[in-house]
């Protein structure tokens, strides 16, 4: 397959960051160049004039890969430009299913209510149940991926996301559509609670940012299309119809996953004459081939640690503690949104985008009176959806942009903290955009500025999402899958957690406090990031590299 690399025999060494004469001895004894665990304690170097001889660049010559390609053709570094984002666009659209899923359960709840005679609170349990699962399956994905391989994980939990899904529409009574949610929610995880394993396989640290910024804004995206599609769909149809669209999308990814996909694992510990021979994609994907060569790999009680030995790391830690406070506000709107629109402008059926009961990740637990109304209503979710494509279309130059800024300042030599800079551009829009929300919905301002404080807050959310997942696996690229799982577990909590005060708290405090509480939480918790800034790399070198078998 062609590559995306060339060889660059002669760099300038004069004033090279990195030690040239012994990158170049190591080059000549060892398989390859560890230029992460190089970058891991003293900085990434990137910019190829600046760098070690016989580092193979991009094609340019202008930027070190890192890490070093092999020259085996099956290393996924080596595989072609369309393989390689064939995948990502599969990744992220397997991605974009999981919260999809959960926000058509958010809004089908009163129609079952009604046809199976049961309370919205009874029938809210299986909304609970699905995004518990979200969280705690990916924790398992990865887990699994380093014992028994990617593909074959992959594979079998979209085998069984597609037959709950289908179990969904199909479920006749309320027991057997709970056990088919809650059971969805923890297989059809796969992509998004490991998503960043996927693209640290495929892909080199320069395009790390651009690429997790594809892929998450599938992961934004998905619970405002969710509300959006079912609201029209349940309109006019039976409510088991918008599942079976959710059934039809898991099902083309599952195909899809099945025709092209393959093992994106590549063990860059062992040379190449070593690596286990890929003899039948089909064998791959079921999981013999990896079965094999496990050996290779972590034993299933290492595995089973490795989420836990991430999480026990400080920074780890604070960035997913910091992701949860900021993102839980996401459900924070979703919960009292349609509270305040109807009163306030006299929205129907088509202007707001979902039931009253449209929270794309987790229901409620006391519902008032005044939600037991069942609306079906369709434009206002464009707001979230626009802002979400304008972040991943503005954080394609600007992640790239601040990281190049920093090279610049400080010697050609990037440190994974540079990409919490963005955070300091996208956390006013937080602020700003939770703020005016709540101004506009307390004092009844025109619908405009309330779609543009909601906007706002999308938008920032996009940015702070790519920034914060980026510095994550620079930080512990040997960790990819356990980082991505403990964001995405941090992403589900905020929502379990918000949705037990949300709408409580709006009508007993107003809008424009609760609304400012929110912001002041999301500023508050800058205070993390900030730490993180100038202590990160104290804190990554005390709580140390885990070590993991493989990466």
């Amino acid at each position: 397959m062609a590559s995306d690399h060339s060889n660059s025999s002669e760099m300038a060494s004069t004033t090279s960051p990195l030690d040239v004469e012994s990158l170049a001895r190591n080059e000549k004894v060892a398989p390859r160049v560890d230029l992460e665990e190089l970058g891991e304690k003293d900085g990434y170097v990137l910019d190829a004039s600046h760098g070690g001889a016989n580092l193979k660049t991009t094609p340019d010559g202008r930027t070190i890969l890192i890490p070093q390609p092999s020259e085996d053709p099956n290393d996924p570094l080596n595989w072609t430009w369309f393989k390689k984002h064939f995948f990502l666009i599969t990744i992220g659209a397997t991605s974009f299913l999981p919260d999809y899923g959960s926000a058509v359960g958010a809004v089908t709840l009163i129609p079952q209510s009604m046809i199976w005679k049961i309370s919205e609170n009874v029938v809210n349990h299986s909304q609970v149940g699905n995004v518990f699962m979200l969280g705690a399956g990916g924790v398992f994905v990865v887990a699994f991926s380093a014992y028994f391989g990617r593909y074959p994980v992959l594979f079998w939990f979209m085998v069984f996301a597609v037959a709950t899904a289908i179990w969904c529409a199909a479920a006749t009574t309320f027991h057997s559509f709970m056990a088919a949610r809650i059971l969805n929610g923890f297989f059809s995880t796969v992509a998004q609670g490991g998503g960043l394993m996927f693209i640290k396989d495929l892909f080199y640290l320069h395009e790390h940012a651009r690429k997790i910024n594809i892929w998450a804004a599938f992961v934004v995206l998905s619970p405002y299309f969710g509300p959006l599609f079912t609201a029209f769909i349940i309109s006019t149809q039976r409510w088991q119809w918008a599942f079976g669209l959710y059934s039809i999308e898991t099902g083309l990814c599952f195909i899809a996953i099945i025709l092209f996909f393959d093992e994106t694992f590549y063990n860059r510990r062992i040379p190449t004459s070593q690596q286990p021979p890929r003899r039948s994609r089909l064998l791959r994907m079921i999981g013999v081939e990896q079965w094999h060569s496990r050996s290779q790999r972590s034993s299933f009680f290492e595995a089973m640690k490795r989420p836990l030995q991430m999480i026990i790391r400080l920074p780890v830690l604070l960035a997913v503690f910091y992701y949860l406070l900021t993102f839980a506000w996401v459900v924070g709107i979703n919960t009292t949104l349609s509270i305040f629109l109807t009163p306030l402008y006299n929205f129907g059926p088509k202007q707001i985008g979902a039931s009253d009961l449209s929270e794309p990740y987790l229901p409620l637990f006391t519902l008032p009176s005044r939600l037991t109304k069942f609306t079906c209503k369709g434009f206002f979710y464009f707001t979230p959806i626009v802002a979400a494509i304008l972040g991943e279309l503005a954080g394609h130059w600007l992640h790239d942009a601040i990281a190049a800024r920093y090279q610049r300042r400080h010697a050609a030599r990037f440190e994974p903290e540079a990409r919490l800079l963005v955070l300091w551009l996208s956390t006013p829009f937080l602020v700003a955009g939770l703020v005016l929300l709540g101004f506009a919905l307390q004092h009844g301002y025109h619908f405009m500025l309330t779609a543009l404080g909601w906007g706002l807050y999308v938008f920032g959310i996009m940015i702070t999402t790519v920034g914060i997942s980026a510095y994550m696996l620079d930080s512990y690229p040997e960790g990819s899958g356990e980082v991505a799982a403990w964001l995405n577990a941090a992403r589900t909590t905020g929502g379990f957690l918000a949705s037990y005060f949300q709408i409580e708290w709006a009508q007993a405090m107003g809008a424009k406090r609760s609304f400012a509480i929110q912001a002041g939480i999301c500023a508050a918790a800058f205070s993390l990031v900030v730490v993180l800034q100038v202590w990160g790399k104290r804190l990554r070198a005390w709580s140390g590299q885990p070590r993991f078998k493989t990466i």
